[in-house]
């Protein structure tokens, strides 16, 4: 092992310890980071040093006790075995946007491409229980930014987060998932198959420590780096008062643009962006309008990422030529937002047999233009 290698270890093991310090929290830790230097600094400093830097006394004696650094060993380890990379605040490859905000994260767990760090990216937040209409919004709009350049951000939780992170992974675009537990935890379980996926094509991170389990008062840490990551934050369905609004105010305060898709006005779900419109959030329909509220700065850097230009993106009709009439049939009976269960659509199209309709879904399937949702209920694809 060379002189180097040592010295790197040594520096993430106090990074490691540091942030497994009981009692240090983002913001106090960044303060006696620019006051000391470096963590190794922190760890040398006196127990008065650290009380004259702000700390609390039982904090200071922890620190000057070192009694952090056989879980901080136990830690790094892990994060060996599992390719976990470490990120600290400090470093070249900490993001700018987030390294901006008032309490950025000290130290941040990455598995996957780090470099998507460093790339203009769009947050996509919204409710845990979407309409038909809200999946296919999310899943439209995450494609198409995707194909554009920008990355996809979201949290990975149910509902629009997945669809967002979906939506991105099928156009073999970027997408970021920000985890509110430790990215060797899967939160919830039936993404682990998502979360595999974006840790093999995207990345997966977090500001919390391996093994941590997604308790509640972590999601609300999550969201500010989910905002703070973003150019701006794209909201699809929320109530009024949910995660998706303390997101969207969440990227006020850091100064980003905030967006919304308009929602039915008599859906729950689509107060909280209705709401943010009529504030003044802008109104989105299509990827351009995200497009056209990004710097000039941003703008360049995607031109430079997609074939040297950025191509208009334009609605493609969405009834084919299928040479299958019943798959035709089945198509114009579909909508984007109103689910229709198979037995009905049997019964709208009793012209078909019960073997052909279902072989022509199986065919609208594989060609993307429907997607199935649970208890075998249809929507077209927007």
């Amino acid at each position: 092992m060379n002189t180097a290698t040592e010295a790197d270890r040594e520096e993430q093991l106090c990074w490691l310890a540091l942030h497994l310090m009981p009692g240090l929290g983002a913001r106090k830790a960044c303060q006696i980071l620019e006051r000391f230097g470096t963590p190794q600094a922190v760890f040398r400093a006196s127990v008065s040093e650290l009380e004259s830097a702000g700390l609390a006394r039982t904090v200071a004696q922890g620190i000057a006790s070192g009694c952090t650094f056989e879980d901080a060993a136990t830690a790094q380890q892990r994060a060996i075995g599992l390719g976990v990379m470490l990120t600290p605040v400090t470093g070249g490859l900490y993001p700018r946007r987030l390294r901006s905000i008032y309490d950025p994260p000290p130290l941040l767990f990455a598995r996957g491409r780090l470099e998507l760090l460093d790339t203009v990216s769009i947050g996509v937040v919204g409710t845990r229980r979407p309409s038909a209409y809200g999946i296919a919004a999310t899943d439209r709009l995450s494609r198409d930014m995707a194909q554009i350049g920008l990355t996809i951000i979201s949290g990975m939780a149910r509902g629009i987060d997945t669809a967002a992170h979906k939506g991105a992974l099928e156009v073999g675009g970027n997408t970021v998932a920000v985890l509110g537990c430790g990215v060797d935890q899967i939160y919830p379980a039936e993404n682990r198959k998502l979360a595999e996926h974006i840790a093999e094509k995207g990345l997966l991170l977090s500001e919390f420590a391996m093994g941590t389990p997604a308790y509640p008062q972590n999601f609300p840490m999550r969201n500010r780096v989910v905002s703070g990551l973003s150019a701006g934050v794209l909201v699809v369905e929320g109530a009024r008062y949910s995660g998706s609004a303390i997101t969207a105010r969440l990227a006020i305060e850091q100064g980003r643009e905030l967006f919304a898709v308009p929602g039915n006005i008599t859906s729950k779900t689509s107060w909280g962006p209705n709401l943010l419109i009529k504030q003044g959030a802008k109104l989105v329909q299509d990827a351009q309008d995200v497009l056209a509220e990004l710097s000039v700065t941003d703008r360049r850097r995607l031109v430079s990422t997609v074939d040297g230009e950025c191509k208009s993106l334009t609605q493609k009709a969405l009834e084919p030529c299928l040479e299958n009439e019943a798959a035709r049939a089945i198509f114009r009976r579909l909508s984007v937002d109103q689910p229709a269960q198979i037995d009905v659509i049997l019964e709208y199209l009793p012209q078909y047999s019960s073997s052909e309709l279902i072989a022509a879904l199986f065919e609208l399937e594989m060609l993307g233009l429907i997607r199935q949702l649970a208890g075998k209920n249809y929507v077209k694809v927007w």
